[in-house]
């Protein structure tokens, strides 16, 4: 029987060696490559062709939603199946968008990620039913590009004058930004606008 190569990026140690060995426990799939960076998935991708790479989302370097995008770019054979514990419905707007084949929480039954792993390897996809429907539902992204960037570095910590700075704008024109996204996300303040697109996915 031929195993499915898998490559596997999670960035927490104890639960790459716990995936690692869960996987391996079964006859048909083999890990050939195991990464902590999103960074590092393209370059690993491309010197052990895995079919199936299996992405968490918040990863140090870059995102795994991110990553998933460029790899199927680079290597469209190798099919995406992330494995997250953002399970919220904009964030699952953002993976399909990023042509991911699979999307599965952390907390499911431990035999779903082998079935998972085998399902988007034969061309199906696999989503929790509960989140695809209410991915369908949930509303569109109101926020242009650059709302969005001024929102991201907002959500980082930044004050006007570091958003201003990094985005080569002036401190009126990003205080204009922050009061149009408060304005279009129905929002109390900027913190609250920072919660409202986070959970939405909008923002990593």
């Amino acid at each position: 029987m031929l195993s499915l190569k898998i490559l596997l990026a999670e960035d927490m140690h104890m639960i790459r060696g716990a995936l690692v060995a869960l996987l391996e426990l079964e006859p048909d799939l083999e890990v050939v490559a195991s990464v902590e960076r999103g960074d590092t998935i393209v370059k690993a991708a491309l010197e052990t062709r895995p079919d199936v790479a299996i992405i968490d989302i918040d990863l140090p370097g870059t995102d795994g939603l991110t990553a998933a995008a460029e790899l199927h770019e680079q290597l469209p054979n190798c099919r995406t199946l992330i494995l997250t514990n953002l399970g919220r419905p904009g964030t699952l707007r953002r993976a399909l968008s990023a042509h991911v084949a699979g999307f599965l929480l952390k907390d499911s039954p431990p035999d779903k990620l082998a079935q998972a792993v085998r399902a988007v390897a034969a061309g199906r996809r696999v989503v929790d039913p509960q989140l695809a429907l209410t991915a369908w539902d949930s509303v569109d992204n109101p926020l242009s590009p650059r709302e969005l960037e001024v929102l991201r570095l907002a959500a980082q910590g930044a004050d006007t004058a570091e958003i201003a700075g990094c985005l080569y704008l002036s401190k009126g024109t990003v205080r204009n930004y922050l009061t149009a996204i408060v304005s279009k996300l129905g929002a109390r303040n900027r913190i609250d606008a920072v919660r409202i697109a986070e959970e939405a996915g909008w923002i990593p």
